[in-house]
């Protein structure tokens, strides 16, 4: 008996000193719907990132989410109807709908066709967009569970991560509506960036892909304005903040360069190996004439000649670009123009589309549209003759031993990468055999046995990790 008591006596004082635990709150949860370029995309991760510091989960799907952020890309007519059929069927599983994005100007327009949506916000308004959701679907604090990881929260595989040096543009290209959507040209500063970067590299990013809407203009608003960086100052420049980010991360690929003069600076940096040898460069034409009604810089000559230069520094330079067909008052002899300048040129990675007008794009008030049956006439040479360029110089890699970064590894022992000649989702691949003991992030060398139009095909050299 005695010893009974003793026990009841313990217990009772056990559950004096520790009373019932706290019952936390289900926090509310967030689906997101992230439509158009990788900008957007990072406009989505740091909406999210926001709301997960703020307490909510994120929800896989439409029947989990208390409410659904649609973030809309607005730069076509077709991306905007694209957009529109994606808030439609938020509104059709879910029913609690907030629209952000490039649309977002066009409020008027998403009211009347989905008056059930909850709020619309424009382009990078984040503040208003997580107001929007607290209004919607407010959350419970909690310090027991409401962290999130340094590196905030990604839309994309863990080893590659988008990194946005600057939101907006200073051009006023005859087709774009982008400035009118997201504004001037507004550089991030340099520290920023690289503290994003470290975190990101720390987080397990092998792969950073620098974007903006005109990556070679980072830093002419804030020129005058050096940050220190690991007791040193930086410049806000593209060149110097590729050659720090080069210090971070095993891979930095640059999106969305105009070729400026000064683009001519980072080349240099590629043949060290500190930067990818990869160029994004929409140059959207060749023709001189085309290239005045678009509004764009560039000399047609002069950048072929850089061009050459460039692959005289770095000869491994891979140069990808897109270009428009029947913009108005195209002419065959502007086409024909085009084809022999890709002739001349030999890209290694290039995308077309057809002119589409976009409503409030100073181009749709040009004269001589080129009929649609000739846009997709010469949409289908443009595409024919770039497919040669690129099975050429791929067929040209057969033999060589190349750097790829794994994207996925299969259970039969196979995997897929990219070469550094290879942005995600927008280039070729690389398809691996006797793969299975790689992981999703490594950085191996891989011996090239075949190609085709887009991809290569190879074997991971023995002594890889």
């Amino acid at each position: 008996m005695a010893q009974a008591h003793l026990e009841k006596r313990s217990d009772l004082d056990y559950v004096r000193a520790h009373p019932m635990a706290t019952k936390l709150p289900t926090p509310p949860r967030v689906g997101m719907v992230s439509l158009g370029c990788p900008k957007n995309l990072v406009d989505s991760e740091r909406i999210l990132t926001q709301l997960r510091a703020d307490g909510y989960q994120m929800s896989p799907d439409y029947a989990g989410a208390d409410v659904v952020l649609v973030n809309t890309c607005g730069f076509l007519d077709s991306a905007k109807e694209e957009s529109l059929e994606a808030i439609g069927e938020a509104i059709k599983e879910n029913g609690r709908v907030i629209v952000t994005g490039c649309m977002g100007k066009e409020a008027e327009a998403i009211r009347t066709r989905f008056p059930d949506v909850l709020a619309i916000t424009g382009a990078h308004e984040y503040e208003q967009v997580v107001e929007a959701v607290h209004a919607a679907a407010p959350a419970n604090l909690s310090p027991y569970i409401d962290l999130i990881p340094d590196a905030g929260l990604k839309l994309t595989p863990r080893h590659y991560s988008y990194l946005k040096i600057s939101e907006g543009c200073n051009h006023r290209c005859s087709f774009c509506i982008i400035p009118s959507l997201r504004g001037d040209l507004v550089s991030r500063r340099p520290d920023a960036i690289l503290r994003e970067a470290e975190k990101l590299v720390a987080a397990g990013t092998r792969e950073l892909l620098v974007i903006s809407q005109d990556t070679s203009a980072y830093g002419i608003d804030i020129r005058k304005e050096p940050r220190m960086w690991k007791g040193q100052e930086v410049v806000p420049h593209m060149t110097d903040l590729a050659r720090e980010l080069g210090k971070i991360a095993p891979w930095v690929r640059l999106h969305y360069v105009y070729p400026y003069p000064h683009v001519d600076q980072v080349i240099p940096l590629m043949a060290e190996g500190l930067v990818l040898p990869y160029l994004d460069i929409p140059f959207q034409h060749a023709a001189p004439s085309v290239l005045r009604r678009m509004k764009r810089p560039g000399n047609d000559a002069k950048v072929l000649q850089r061009i050459h230069q460039w692959r005289d520094i770095c000869p491994d330079i891979a140069i990808r670009s897109t270009f428009v067909v029947g913009f108005p008052g195209e002419t065959e002899e502007d086409f024909e123009y085009l084809l022999d300048w890709l002739d001349e040129a030999q890209l290694d990675r290039v995308g077309a589309f057809r002119f589409e007008p976009v409503e409030g794009a100073a181009a749709n008030a040009l004269p001589d549209h080129v009929p649609e049956e000739v846009k997709e006439e010469r949409y289908a040479r443009i595409m024919e003759k770039t497919a040669a360029i690129s099975a050429a110089k791929l067929a040209a890699k057969v033999g060589c031993t190349l750097p790829v970064i794994i994207d996925a590894v299969d259970e039969e022992g196979g995997a897929t990468g990219r070469s550094q000649a290879d942005a995600p989702e927008i280039d070729g691949e690389v398809f691996l055999r006797d793969a299975g003991h790689l992981s999703v992030g490594d950085i191996v060398k891989v011996e090239i046995e075949d190609a085709d139009e887009h991809d290569l095909y190879g074997v991971p050299v023995t002594g890889n990790a």
